[in-house]
């Protein structure tokens, strides 16, 4: 059930971030060590999709929160967020658990980041771990959660499709060109079953 207090939800969505604070921590060790700036940026705009769709949850909330969520949103937080909202819809104190995701997130991302800085360079060989391996692993926590219905299901496979097959493509573009394909397919059939729900309505 929501809690009660400001307090206490912002502490839930820290507590409930912690599993993905694990999964982060590497991402974050290897982006202190390797700086990819065309990569990174493409990569960022599935960040998005993700605002787009907590965007109903927080619209209502004054200028000043919205940024300041939208500044804390990360894969993670979005994935325990979204799971939150789902479960209890648009709460009165929602936004402080969102709060309390963002900030754990935040904080564990500076964290490792500065790790990564500080020790990339006395230790070259941290590259070779495989700590890119975390990452997979973390997204495949956030994406299948999310594949129990239509639309998110066909995104997926789209955007997988696309992205092995332009995989070859420079500056990481095929990446670009999987997310608008998952984003077209998705949104394309998210609207052909509202119509179809509003078919029915008015049947």
């Amino acid at each position: 059930m929501p809690h009660s207090t400001p307090s206490s939800s912002f502490a839930a969505g820290a507590r409930d971030s912690l599993p993905m604070l694990v999964g982060a921590a590497p991402f974050g060790v290897i982006f202190g060590i390797l700086v990819i700036w065309m990569a990174t940026f493409i990569v960022n705009l599935r960040h998005m999709l993700y605002a787009a769709t907590l965007l109903p949850y927080v619209s209502h909330l004054p200028a000043r929160w919205r940024a300041l969520l939208g500044f804390l949103l990360t894969d993670e937080t979005f994935a325990v967020a979204n799971a939150y909202y789902h479960k209890h819809g648009q709460t009165a104190l929602g936004h402080w658990y969102f709060l309390g995701s963002g900030v754990a997130m935040y904080g564990n991302w500076q964290l490792w980041t500065l790790i990564g800085l500080l020790f990339g360079a006395a230790f070259p060989q941290l590259q070779t771990l495989g700590l890119d391996f975390a990452m997979v692993a973390t997204f495949i926590a956030i994406v299948v959660p999310q594949l129990f219905r239509v639309p998110q299901l066909a995104a997926a496979i789209a955007a997988g499709a696309f992205a092995w097959f332009l995989r070859e493509l420079p500056y990481k573009l095929g990446l670009l060109a999987a997310i608008l394909a998952g984003v077209a397919v998705g949104l394309g059939i998210s609207h052909w079953q509202a119509r179809k729900r509003a078919a029915r309505s008015k049947a």
